[in-house]
């Protein structure tokens, strides 16, 4: 199966994230529920490819709680039951802590569909974590926001997207051992607008319809992509 890179360079841990350090920085807004023992339900709102799906992957992991994933583009009120049964029989999995439901597109689920979260939300059986690209405040029902926390994600700026095509050529096992350097990057950059998938997806394609040694330029990078 080949995998994009974008899904390849995925973070593993919290130290290998790229972005958000008003969030996960030394004096972000998550930093302390980080180092206490507690995960509230909350909502991650940010444009396109900022990293909210990653970033939750990583708080279950960091807390050590079961994950479970549903997206609301395909998901209705009988995956949702399905979803918080099978949490209530593996609640117990990590010393009794509550699984984490992420749910991607949340602004997507009708009001029927959020209320069933309520229950669940509400006596702690699960953990929410909704991503929204749409304001929650006008997207999510009064009683499901009341529960959560609201956390804004911004677009990745210049240095970030930078480090991410550092990363993916010093580090990604496909593309690490090629003849390639990035002579400009003003074209990769512009093409991303700060989403940091369009950014290695970008560089992927110019990477595979090019042959080595490759040098990046703006030029080959508005001829490949379109």
């Amino acid at each position: 199966m080949n995998i994009p890179l974008a899904e390849r360079m995925r973070p593993k841990s919290l130290e290998e994230y790229v972005g958000q350090e008003h969030l996960i920085g030394p004096k972000g807004g998550l930093t302390p529920i980080l180092q206490s023992g507690n995960l509230p339900s909350m909502i991650l709102w940010g444009p396109p490819g900022t990293g909210k799906t990653t970033l939750a992957r990583l708080l279950a992991l960091q807390k050590e709680r079961h994950f479970y994933q549903l997206s609301a583009i395909n998901s209705g009120v009988k995956e949702i039951r399905e979803i918080l049964q099978k949490a209530d029989q593996t609640g117990g999995l990590f010393s009794n802590k509550s699984p984490l439901l992420f749910i991607d597109e949340i602004h997507r689920f009708s009001k029927s569909q959020q209320d069933s979260l309520l229950g669940a939300v509400e006596n702690g059986s699960v953990t929410l974590i909704g991503a929204t690209t749409e304001n929650p405040s006008f997207e999510v029902i009064n009683a499901l926001l009341s529960r959560c926390q609201v956390y804004v994600l911004n677009p990745l700026n210049k240095l970030q997207l930078q480090k991410l095509l550092s990363n993916a050529l010093h580090h990604d096992v496909e593309i690490k051992n090629k003849k390639i350097e990035i002579l400009e990057d003003d074209a990769l950059l512009k093409v991303s607008r700060g989403d940091a998938r369009k950014l290695l997806s970008a560089l992927e394609l110019v990477i595979n319809s090019s042959t080595e040694p490759i040098k990046i330029n703006n030029a080959l990078v508005l001829e490949k992509v379109q």
